[in-house]
C-alpha cells in the first residue's frame, strides 16, 4: 500500500477510532476540502477504471455508481481505523449528464446550456474501513444568470475548465459573475460535501 501513497497530512483526528483517511482521487480540489476536515489524510493514487455506466441511470445515480465503481477497483489491505474514500460528481440538466468536457467546443456547448437556468450538481462518495463500508449521493442546486457569447469564451479560454464536471468551477471567476443562487452544499460543488461527509464517517463503524 506505501508504495501508492503521494502525500500525507500529521494533523490531529478529530474523530473518535479514526486514525487515517485515504482518499482515492486525483482531484486537487477534493484533496484541499477533505483535509479541511482536520482529519489524518493522505492521497493514493486513483486507478483506472471504466467509467462508463449502464444505460438508464440518470442524475445522482451515476456518479454514485462510478464512485462504487472507484472503491471495488482497490483491493488495499485497510489497517484498523483508517477509512477509504471515493467520489465523483457530475453536472446534470434537462436529463443530460455533463462531465468533463472533451474539449474547447464541448466545454463552450454546456455553458450555453447552463447560461441563464437552473442546474443539479450530484457527488456520489464511498467510505469504506475493515469492517463496513457506506455510501451516498448529495445534490445541490445551481442557478446561472444568462452568460454572453463573450463571457463564455472568456472564461472558457483563460480559466480552462477541461478538469471540471460541467465545464466550471463555482469557485473561479464564472462563479462570481454567474451564478445567482444556490440550494444546498457549496462544497459539493467543488466536487466533495464535507459536511454530509464528516456525517457519515462519525457514523462508520470502526471496529
Amino acid at each position: 500500500m506505501s508504495t501508492d501513497i503521494i502525500e500525507t497530512s500529521s494533523k490531529p483526528a478529530v474523530v473518535s477510532g479514526i486514525t487515517k483517511l485515504l482518499l482515492a482521487s486525483n482531484s486537487p480540489r477534493r484533496k484541499e476540502l477533505l483535509a479541511g476536515l482536520d482529519i489524518p489524510m493522505e492521497v493514493v493514487r486513483l486507478k483506472d477504471i471504466d467509467e462508463t455506466h449502464p444505460a438508464g441511470l440518470e442524475g445522482g445515480d451515476i456518479p454514485l455508481h462510478i464512485a462504487r465503481l472507484k472503491m471495488s477497483a482497490y483491493d488495499l489491505v485497510l489497517a484498523k481505523g483508517e477509512v477509504l474514500v471515493t467520489a465523483d460528481t457530475i453536472v446534470w440538466c434537462d436529463g443530460e449528464e455533463m462531465g468533463k468536457p472533451r474539449d474547447r467546443e464541448d466545454a463552450m456547448r454546456m455553458l450555453h446550456k447552463l447560461s441563464g437556468r437552473t442546474h443539479q450538481v450530484y457527488t456520489g462518495v464511498c467510505l469504506k474501513s475493515v469492517v463496513d463500508e457506506t455510501s451516498f449521493v448529495c445534490r445541490t442546486d445551481v442557478t446561472f444568470a444568462t452568460l454572453t457569447d463573450e463571457q463564455i469564451a472568456y472564461y472558457v479560454d483563460f480559466y480552462k475548465p477541461f478538469d471540471k464536471a460541467g465545464a466550471y468551477g463555482i469557485q473561479e471567476w464564472i462563479g462570481y459573475v454567474g451564478c445567482t443562487r444556490l440550494e444546498g452544499s457549496y462544497f459539493n460543488v467543488m466536487g466533495l460535501p464535507v459536511q454530509r461527509l464528516f456525517t457519515a464517517i462519525q457514523k462508520l463503524k470502526i471496529q
